[in-house]
């Protein structure tokens, strides 16, 4: 009988015969296909990685990893940062993906008109990702990118552009909070424009006047506003820090913030209602009562 395999004179790959029965008997022809491209990379990248090379978009992947793992025929699963999770996209599918896919050949161009730059293969890789690995439509990824360089615009000056690695991260970010249409971010962007208008606000009781704030002082508003606490609020924070430290200090007033979050206090009303200390004379009465009360235990187990 004939042979029916061709033989070609690539380097092959050794799959034990352990793994062939767990693949054959769960019949996951994703999870074999990964396997094999892991195989080829002799198991040197991680799963996702892969996506690019194989053309799959994250939901598959990562259906497939999984299945990977619970044949015990890759390592447990580790928590990896969103640039290690990222695909490998090789130059000749990205130029693959430019000429045969209209879509994303015209987010590209619009992207590069947005930056002012042509974008270099891997810059295109890093968009392909957004588009192909994260699913984010070209509309929503196109939001994305103004919104990156606005930001950036407003916190270096005009003419400074956003890095694709920069908008990356900020697209990882809006997938992780569900944004991928282009509704949702809209109302993203509103709501972030409606935070950015507040923070002279926040900026002036905090004694710092009328300068934009830094990054890391930004990331601190935001999330006091994303609690829900008006500058009043921050104000009387701020009050509390200085009295304790003399002077602001970020970590000691977010934990003000942070205590009175937790406990359901938002409003300048709500906190000096309920976050009151203790009067001197209670705190007198309750260290009598426990005096008197450490007293009768000693007394009971001397058996006086």
């Amino acid at each position: 009988m004939a042979n029916i395999l061709v033989h070609t004179a690539n380097e092959s790959v050794t799959l034990t015969a352990q793994a062939l029965g767990r693949l054959l008997d769960r019949g996951d022809g994703d999870a074999a296909l990964l396997y094999l491209a892991l195989l080829r990379r002799h198991g040197t990248v991680p799963p996702r990685s892969l996506a690019g090379e194989l053309r799959w978009d994250r939901p598959r992947i990562e259906a497939a990893e999984n299945t990977l793992r619970e044949l015990g025929l890759v390592a447990p699963e580790a928590v990896l940062e969103p640039a290690e999770q990222k695909p490998e996209y090789q130059s000749a599918d990205i130029i693959q993906r430019l000429t045969q896919e209209a879509e994303f050949a015209g987010l590209t161009a619009e992207v590069e008109r947005r930056l002012g730059k042509k974008l270099t293969t891997p810059e295109t890789g890093t968009l392909l990702g957004l588009y192909d690995y994260l699913g984010l439509p070209a509309d929503v990824i196109y939001l994305l990118v103004c919104h990156c360089a606005e930001r950036v615009a407003r916190r270096y000056g005009e003419g400074r552009r956003p890095t694709l690695r920069q908008i990356e991260k900020e697209g990882y970010a809006w997938a992780r909070r569900g944004i991928d249409n282009q509704a949702a971010a809209s109302e993203y962007l509103r709501k972030y424009a409606e935070r950015q208008g507040m923070l002279p606000q926040y900026m002036r009781v905090l004694g710092l006047g009328d300068r934009p704030p830094a990054a890391s002082e930004e990331r601190y508003l935001t999330a006091w506003q994303e609690m829900g606490f008006p500058p009043e609020a921050v104000a009387l924070a701020y009050d509390k820090t200085v009295l304790k430290c003399h002077e602001l200090k970020w970590p000691y007033c977010n934990g003000i913030l942070k205590r009175w979050h937790e406990a359901g206090l938002h409003t300048l009303r709500e906190i000096e209602e309920r976050d009151r200390p203790v009067p001197q004379q209670q705190k007198s009465s309750v260290g009598r009562d426990m005096g008197w009360m450490r007293e009768y235990i000693q007394r009971r187990d001397e058996g006086v």
